[in-house]
């Protein structure tokens, strides 16, 4: 078998997974210390919630700029709404991955671990699982051009000269 055949991944898809565990790491690190704030105020689930809502409005630009290299784009406002669409789906899979992994695992196998402690690690676990929602997404995506707005937007010219 000839190894040379197969295909490397390049290393610009290494470079943007990098660039992008860096702008997630800033994102959890506002996440983690703002849900901590919140749940002061809030039950676990609802801190859990705007602390990531927080992380995503204060990390699109460093994302946007820094991980996928798409701040020439001109399409920062379609951009903007796709990043908020892969942020709810990942803000699902967050707050449901921590709520049950604190209800299923770390409370009835952990049970003489202190309550802020199982909570943590619950929220790392979401926080883990909506890492990789929120990359595959934002790569597929919000950072790529799919075509979709410009056939929409073609499509309605289209029906407003039929109008005409």
């Amino acid at each position: 078998m000839n190894v040379s055949s197969i295909q490397q991944p390049k290393s610009k898809e290494y470079k943007d997974f990098f660039s992008f565990f860096l702008t997630a790491v800033l994102g959890a690190s506002i996440n983690f210390v703002s849900q901590i704030f919140y749940r002061k105020f809030f039950d676990f689930d609802t801190s859990v919630f705007c602390g990531y809502l927080t992380a995503t409005v204060l990390t699109f630009i460093p994302t946007k700029r820094y991980a996928f290299s798409a701040k020439d784009t001109g399409n920062t406002g379609r951009e903007a709404i796709k990043f908020l669409g892969i942020a709810v789906v990942a803000l699902v899979v967050q707050v449901y991955v921590a709520k049950y992994t604190l209800e299923w695992i770390a409370t009835p196998l952990f049970p003489n671990v202190h309550e802020l402690w199982r909570e943590k690690g619950s929220h790392v676990a979401g926080m883990g699982m909506s890492f990789l929602a929120n990359y595959f997404g934002h790569k597929l995506l919000t950072f790529r051009s799919t075509g979709f707005y410009d056939k929409l937007l073609s499509r309605s010219s289209k029906e407003q000269e039929g109008n005409l």
